[in-house]
């Protein structure tokens, strides 16, 4: 009975890594076909991959965009040819228990310098499609002072127009 056991749990156990591996080479696989699509200029291609309530939160304190929003300020950008340029420096992918959310942070080379993503993917029947993204710049600890000095005449009057709409 032991053995049995121990077989089915290393049954279990090598299954449930071989499907994490595949799935996470699945979401690699659109996360950067997602950067290419936008390095070339492929709108369609680029909104396909996200959900179509994706959401797409930039480096600015105001860009918080709907997936049409996002459209519409996109558009333009590929229209001329070349939309932005983000290249992979390292990612991390987790999964829900269910197998059917992922969530990820990655590194990115681009022309801000480096810049951290996270975001979220669901599952619909096979495919994977981005639902939530953050893009954030990183600064380094030595520099904070610097930045927060630089970001205090636009974001300090930003902070008090966001205090008094409240939650």
């Amino acid at each position: 009975m032991k053995k049995i056991l121990l077989l089915s749990l290393s049954t279990f156990l090598l299954f449930a890594f071989t499907t994490n591996h595949k799935e996470e080479a699945k979401i690699n696989a659109v996360l950067d076909a997602w950067h290419k699509a936008a390095a070339e200029a492929q709108f369609d291609t680029y909104f396909s991959l996200m959900t179509p309530n994706g959401v797409f939160i930039g480096t600015d304190a105001n860009e918080n965009w709907q997936n049409d929003a996002f459209r519409a300020f996109a558009k333009p950008f590929f229209e001329k040819g070349k939309a932005w340029d983000f290249k992979v420096l390292e990612r991390h992918i987790y999964f829900s228990k269910d197998h059917q959310t992922a969530w990820f942070d990655e590194l990115l080379d681009t022309q801000m310098k480096i810049c951290r993503g996270s975001g979220v993917l669901v599952k619909s029947g096979k495919q994977w499609k981005i639902a939530h993204y953050v893009l954030s710049m990183t600064v380094p600890n030595d520099n904070t002072n610097e930045v927060v000095k630089a970001k205090d005449k636009i974001e300090t009057g930003l902070i008090q127009q966001l205090k008094n709409k409240g939650l």
